[in-house]
């Protein structure tokens, strides 16, 4: 096997042309197997094994700087670039990450997963080197970015600003026409400037005019001439939008024939100035399940490599994700005001049947999360009610809009934010651990975490008739494992908490996900004579402040426990009210790595046993 003998893109760069194409093939067998028992991002990588190697085959790296875009494409770089014998760990615990990360090899010029920002970077890169080195110096940079990374904002900025500065850089645009999702909106199709153009219309007018007029509805030579007419788009377009950006456009070309790749990328790396080479390749190449699947097998769990399938449930318990999903369905029935807004994410926030049922009230925005809660913000003010359904780290990006748009206009926008706390195996970049700190500090903003499905629904059926702007976050994790925190109290009062258990030694005030944790640490605790009164908060702002003097009064020892940052979030409120009585349980003032969600809750001292542990340290300590 020719990929054994690769340790690093100097041993690739040693091979013959001819050699490339099955160094491809085992690439692809090596991902699928490694990825079939972890998971991972395959359909991605699969579409861009020829490219990587094109581009290890034809720069000096590590010297020379490949800047990945998110890197869900990057798997075969990782292989390429040493980290072969180490594969089988991606995404686990103490393995390696799923995503090109600064810390792990020197290959790896940034920590990457969040899209559009490539591009921004290697100018970056590019202006440093020219400032500071000498001709001898200097080093080639290119920016891998997919059409998915064209519906961000972000990557035309870069964009302008580098074809405005004249940069020698390399831009290398990777479509398949899907980023996560089948794309949307004219950006990622090409931005068809050309069919705006008189001479464009005139032409296409009088083909249609003829046509119609000549030839039987249906007929094989009207399909040819639709399909000419895309390929006029097609050759015209990209050259055009990239050209007057002050790129020169290179392309496209077919991105795995590698004979005709490897001569291209030298004669453009060879050219100076700021260059945009278009490859098209296919997402899931070379496994035919993941080329007929491509969103199902952008982001997949273990699955059987001859059957395609993924292991059977052990249980039936619906997830966070799935209860929304239905949820939303239900209440949009009943309410022809609801609408939902995702940023390319329909199947994973759990929206793809609402988008199914109700299309006209769908809306994907594309990789646009600033774009989507601005435009939300837009519909609320004019009497619809928006949902924005959003992964928490990628909320992040539009925090601007949620205070200047949503926030200060006084609009009840419901943001349904998904994956909040530990996600589990993408890591570094995706753990949602720091939503409740950024949006305690906005005015007028309710937040608020389910301790289980049944909690949820209610949630956002209040959320839903709230004339304010309301944030529900929740877990990557099984609605119903938190029966036992399950009650009959399903009234949600803004503000008002739920005391689940009472006690005398001792008070745990705990935020949605931590809820169950917290009653079970309670009742380990008990067993050992320490009794406690457990709180489902279910507001993390407003705060209970009634309960909240209540418990001052009548404990020497209160608790909060949540599953985010400590620094500015819900126990900070908290301890804001009751004059810093409170002891914080939660996430440090760190980066979580990538495992399994079970392994780092535990890690962290937010399962049972952890929880249990700090309390019992606390009390002992000042018994």
């Amino acid at each position: 096997m020719i990929l054994e003998g690769i340790n690093s893109p100097k041993d690739l760069r040693s091979l013959n042309p001819g050699q490339l194409p099955l160094l491809a093939q085992e690439i692809r067998q090596r991902i699928i197997s490694a990825i079939s028992a972890n998971g991972g991002h395959l359909a991605s990588s699969l579409g861009a094994v020829e490219l990587i190697i094109a581009l290890h085959y034809c720069l000096d790296t590590p010297k020379d700087k490949i800047i990945f875009d998110v890197g869900h494409q990057a798997y075969a770089h990782k292989i390429l670039t040493g980290r072969n014998k180490n594969f089988d760990s991606i995404r686990q615990f103490n393995g390696l990450s799923g995503f090109p990360t600064k810390g792990e090899s020197a290959y790896d010029c940034f920590t990457t997963g969040h899209s559009s920002s490539a591009v921004s970077l290697a100018l970056g890169v590019v202006c440093a080197r020219d400032q500071q080195a000498d001709e001898e110096g200097k080093f080639k940079v290119a920016a891998v970015i997919g059409d998915g990374s064209l519906s961000g904002g972000l990557c035309f900025e870069g964009l302008n600003n580098a074809g405005h500065l004249k940069k020698d850089m390399l831009v290398v645009l990777n479509t398949n026409e899907l980023s996560i999702a089948p794309n949307v909106g004219a950006i990622s199709t090409y931005l068809n400037k050309i069919i705006s153009l008189p001479i464009y219309n005139r032409f296409k007018s009088s083909l249609e005019h003829l046509l119609k007029s000549r030839v039987p509805k249906g007929s094989r030579i009207l399909k040819l001439a639709y399909q000419f007419e895309e390929g006029l788009k097609g050759l015209f377009v990209p050259g055009i939008l990239f050209e007057e950006m002050g790129f020169r456009y290179f392309g496209p070309f077919d991105g795995h024939n590698l004979s005709g790749l490897i001569p291209a990328l030298n004669n453009i790396l060879n050219i100076s100035g700021p260059r945009i080479m278009h490859v098209i390749t296919t997402k899931g190449k070379g496994y035919p399940a993941a080329e007929e699947q491509p969103v199902r097998f952008h982001g997949t769990g273990p699955f059987d490599i001859e059957t395609a399938a993924c292991p059977a449930k052990d249980d039936c318990l619906e997830s966070y994700t799935e209860v929304f999903g239905r949820k939303i369905v239900e209440l949009a029935a009943e309410d022809k005001k609801i609408v939902a807004i995702t940023a390319a994410m329909a199947e994973g926030t759990g929206l793809a049947k609402f988008r199914d049922l109700y299309p006209e009230r769908f809306f994907d925005v594309g990789i646009a999360e600033p774009h989507a809660v601005c435009f939300a913000a837009g519909l609320a003010s004019s009497g619809l009610k928006p949902v924005v359904a959003i992964y928490s780290t990628f909320l992040q990006r539009a925090y601007d809009q949620i205070i200047e748009d949503v926030a200060l206009q006084e609009v009840p926008v419901v943001f349904a934010i998904d994956r909040a706390g530990i996600v589990g195996e993408d890591g570094v970049t995706h753990q949602g651990i720091f939503d409740l700190s950024f949006l305690r500090s906005v005015p007028g903003l309710v937040i608020m975490a389910p301790k289980d499905g049944r909690e949820f629904e209610a949630m956002l059926e209040f959320a839903l008739n709230s004339d304010k702007p309301v944030a529900i976050r929740y877990p990557r994790d099984k609605a119903a494992a938190n029966r036992a925190a399950q009650t009959a109290n399903r009234i949600i009062e803004e503000g008002k908490a739920e005391i689940l258990k009472e006690g005398s030694d001792f008070a745990i005030i705990a935020l949605g996900s931590m809820v169950a944790p917290s009653l079970a640490a309670a009742e380990i605790l008990e067993k050992e004579g320490l009794t406690a009164t457990v709180v489902n908060a279910r507001f993390a702002k407003p705060l209970d402040k009634g309960l909240l003097r209540q418990l001052k009064q009548k404990m020497k020892f209160i608790f909060t426990v949540e599953e985010g940052v400590l620094d500015g979030g819900f126990g900070c409120g908290v301890n804001e009210e009751i004059n810093g009585q409170a002891m914080r349980i939660g996430l440090p003032d760190e980066f979580i790595p990538h495992g399994r969600r079970d392994i780092l809750m535990e890690k962290c001292g937010l399962d049972e046993m952890g929880i249990a542990e700090k309390v019992r340290r606390v009390i002992k300590g000042n018994g």
